[in-house]
């Protein structure tokens, strides 16, 4: 009969297989990443999402960032209306935290990807005034190394928000979305001359 201390050693060698393989896994998930093959990162980022949901137990392991800040109605229109990856003299939108220089924004062969395979991104701030002027002002920040910032504003009525709320929220979609709204420290940021973003201490925090 096993005793309980062989038990407890048992789980702790069962934990510590368990970490192995998910370091393993990580690491292949970087290579694949790493190249140039559309499929090898939709393959990367469907292993990421089941690591992810394994470690956190039953249940939804993932909510869309834009539901945390928003609502789930208002994210729904705020992804619907996203712009699409543009890129502007010779650079994509990334986000400021990960890539501050132009290499790191060059265009690659996948839209959704740079070179470096940087995410393109996309900042959002919402002004929602619905109740008094009818519309949920969406602004979406667009940052680019050395260029700077550049809004694209949308507009969304009540009726909008309705007929949008329910596009489907995925972790993988194009363009990353991030709200300003909950993002940690981000008046707080130094910046390179000229791109100071105008959205500095004029965004309101939600806390989820």
């Amino acid at each position: 009969m096993r005793t309980r201390s062989e038990a407890g050693a048992a789980t702790v060698e069962h934990a510590g297989l368990v970490l192995l393989i998910a370091v393993l896994l990580a690491s292949a998930i970087a290579a694949i990443a790493a190249g140039e093959d559309r499929s090898g990162r939709e393959l990367a980022s469907t292993l990421g999402r089941k690591l992810r949901c394994a470690a956190v137990g039953p249940g939804p392991c993932w909510r869309d960032p834009l539901t945390l800040a928003y609502g789930r109605p208002l994210a729904g229109a705020v992804r619907a209306l996203a712009p699409a990856p543009a890129t502007r003299s010779g650079l994509l939108p990334v986000d400021f935290r990960y890539c501050r220089s132009a290499s790191c924004a060059a265009p690659g062969p996948d839209p959704a990807h740079t070179a470096s395979n940087r995410r393109v991104t996309a900042f959002v701030a919402i002004e929602d005034r619905r109740r008094s002027a009818g519309v949920a002002e969406i602004t979406y920040w667009l940052y680019r190394p050395t260029l700077g910032w550049e809004p694209v504003v949308r507009s969304a009525t009540s009726a909008d928000v309705e007929r949008l709320a329910r596009t489907p929220l995925l972790d993988d979609a194009v363009p990353v979305l991030v709200p300003l709204e909950t993002l940690d420290g981000r008046n707080q940021y130094d910046w390179a001359a000229g791109e100071e973003p105008p959205w500095r201490w004029r965004v309101e925090s939600v806390y989820p």
